[in-house]
């Protein structure tokens, strides 16, 4: 699939998107996807027809639809059903045609490898090593990023163990610490990249991972041993944990005379590997 600004092209076909920025998340045509898995010359009637099928059996797919205006063939604007990604792959299972169905073993791959870690974590690990390499990633890059993973694993440890609700708590904890170190919230960070999904450390340089984890590490022995009592007081904490990292950060420019902070995301990543191969 082709991404592009409001549509994406799959089998040589228009499927029209919105990316709701609030909420970091794309919303499809549903329409436009039931027409190219189905080849029916009418999906608005299928759609209808699949809609009242769902609905008749009790899916909550049904009540997950939302409008939203998109451009139609003669310019104008008209309100269509959009789904997010999740709902939209749960529509796709429920497509009897032999184009979803490469969607629908996928689906049910990734819910075996997802069983498959549940018994066995490491086999996560494996799987994450094997994308990045697919992905042009190097080799120091990615023993960072994984390092990463696992000092972001005992910072959500130690929020749970003082009460940090994970969402939207755990997000503005984040935030604070980004903030402290960076000098950016998340979305501001990713805004910078050009980011929309795709996960902001995925688009990190080797020293932006390296003062991320330091931002990350530092909060989680403070917390440790401050044990804040409140939310408030690990905002607090937060705030001083990533200072540490801003401290590091504003003491390698200053040597450098290089902004730590770049809008390198993975193609630039890409880049530096190869330049340096």
């Amino acid at each position: 699939m082709k991404k592009t600004s409001k549509i994406a092209i799959f089998e040589g076909k228009q499927i029209r998107r919105h990316w709701e920025n609030e909420k970091e998340m794309w919303y499809f045509s549903v329409v436009d996807v039931v027409g190219v898995l189905t080849g029916t010359t009418i999906p608005r009637r299928y759609w209808s027809d699949l809609k009242i099928k769902l609905q008749k059996e009790g899916s909550e797919v049904y009540e997950k639809i939302v409008q939203l205006k998109m451009r139609a063939s003669d310019g104008k604007y008209y309100l269509t059903d959009v789904a997010d990604t999740e709902v939209m792959l749960r529509i796709i299972q429920s497509i009897p045609s032999p184009s979803a169905e490469p969607f629908k073993l996928w689906l049910a791959r990734v819910g075996y490898e997802r069983l498959e870690e549940t018994a066995d974590p490491e086999l996560a690990i494996n799987r994450a090593l094997k994308t990045y390499l697919k992905k042009g990633y190097s080799q120091n890059w990615i023993n960072q990023r994984l390092k990463s993973i696992e000092i972001r694993k005992a910072l959500t440890d130690e929020w749970e163990n003082r009460g940090v609700k994970e969402g939207q708590e755990f997000a503005i904890l984040t935030d604070e610490i980004s903030q402290a170190w960076a000098g950016l919230t998340t979305k501001q960070y990713k805004n910078l990249k050009g980011l929309k999904k795709e996960n902001l450390r995925d688009n990190m340089t080797n020293l932006e991972l390296v003062l991320n984890m330091l931002a990350e590490t530092a909060t989680t022995e403070i917390s440790g041993t401050r044990k804040p009592k409140d939310f408030p007081a690990n905002k607090k904490v937060a705030r001083e944990g990533g200072t540490v990292a801003g401290n590091a950060r504003k003491e390698i420019e200053s040597k450098t005379g290089k902004k730590v902070i770049t809008r390198k995301n993975v193609v630039g990543l890409r880049l530096l590997k190869n330049n340096e191969s």
